[in-house]
């Protein structure tokens, strides 16, 4: 079979997870590493069995044993390592958020599309079986018309030091874009519109970055209901609840398992039982994309991540002060 010969563009958590997960993808393989830091880009190669290392990404943006660039960076330099990447002619697979504004990934999509370059905001969740499996059950109707969506993600990050990239606003620090995508993403997998009103109550770190959010955003026939904190651990949740049922997904974000539910009794329910973290799912679909010609992705298309950022920069516009 042939394999999509990839590039890891800076190996931090992110770039280990996915690296990891490549023990499970079949059509695919990690051929070279890059990172400010040579060190820890040698590091990654000795650890997962990179045969390449680039100092710079340029060097690995001219390999041609390179055929698509995954950008692992901090949110601020997406945009930066993505249009060089399109630039360069190479498919890009790039950590969420892909942008830090809508404005930014305008910029991207008409790099992408002019050039006819595969670009994809790795949204790894949306391709989730346990995921995949709770939309059929919604696109079905097996729960009756939406009426509402609550999905909540957070976890510590402590100690609070503004120099911390997740509390760094100058790297797109801030609850909002390093968690919150997640609740704010699954809303529009399931209900596929933008909200018509959003009504948000955040706290604040002391640089001002925010640290705490719940948001309400109305759908008009359906309400929406998201959390996302650096204060606590939040249950990470969600429930898709309809007029004939509700659907419980434990773990959303790195989901293995959904349930169906009618009142109290549960009807259905569905478990993965995979070995993996799970990142696995999107690299090999991403690499089907690339294998077969496709420039953009089916599942999280380009005009999906320009929703998924308008609405959050909706949410942004509500608390920033």
């Amino acid at each position: 079979m042939k394999r999509i010969r990839w590039g890891v563009l800076s190996t931090g958590r992110i770039a280990q997870q996915f690296a990891q997960d490549m023990a499970f993808v079949d059509n695919s393989e990690i051929v070279a590493a890059s990172s400010r830091s040579l060190d820890n880009a040698t590091a990654f190669a000795n650890k997962f069995g990179v045969p390449t290392v680039h100092a710079r990404f340029d060097d690995m943006l001219a390999d041609e044993r390179v055929d698509a660039i995954y950008v692992a960076t901090p949110h601020s330099l997406h945009r930066e390592n993505t249009l060089a990447a399109i630039a360069a002619a190479k498919p890009v697979l790039c950590e969420k958020p892909i942008t830090l504004n809508p404005d930014e990934l305008h910029s991207i999509i008409d790099a992408a599309r002019s050039a006819n370059v595969y670009v994809m905001e790795a949204m790894w969740t949306w391709f989730l079986p346990a995921i995949r499996t709770a939309k059929r059950w919604v696109d079905a109707g097996r729960i009756g018309p939406v009426v509402q969506v609550k999905v909540d993600f957070g976890y510590p990050q402590r100690p609070y030091s503004p120099d911390r990239r997740e509390y760094d606003a100058a790297l797109g620090g801030g609850a909002l874009l390093e968690m919150g995508i997640y609740p704010v993403a699954l809303l529009w997998l399931f209900l596929e519109r933008a909200p018509l009103m959003i009504d948000v109550v955040a706290k604040h770190a002391p640089n001002g970055v925010e640290d705490d959010l719940s948001a309400v955003l109305d759908y008009g026939d359906c309400i929406g209901t998201i959390g996302t904190s650096f204060r606590s651990k939040m249950q990470n949740w969600a429930y898709v609840i309809g007029e004939d049922g509700y659907i419980a997904i434990p773990d959303f974000w790195r989901a293995s398992q959904c349930h169906l539910y009618e009142l109290d009794t549960c009807r259905d329910s569905f478990e993965d039982g995979r070995q993996s973290i799970g990142l696995e799912f999107e690299t090999r679909a991403a690499a089907e994309d690339l294998l077969e010609g496709r420039t953009e992705s089916a599942t999280v298309s380009l005009d999906d991540s320009l929703h998924i950022q308008n609405t959050l920069q909706s949410i942004r516009q509500r608390f920033s002060h």
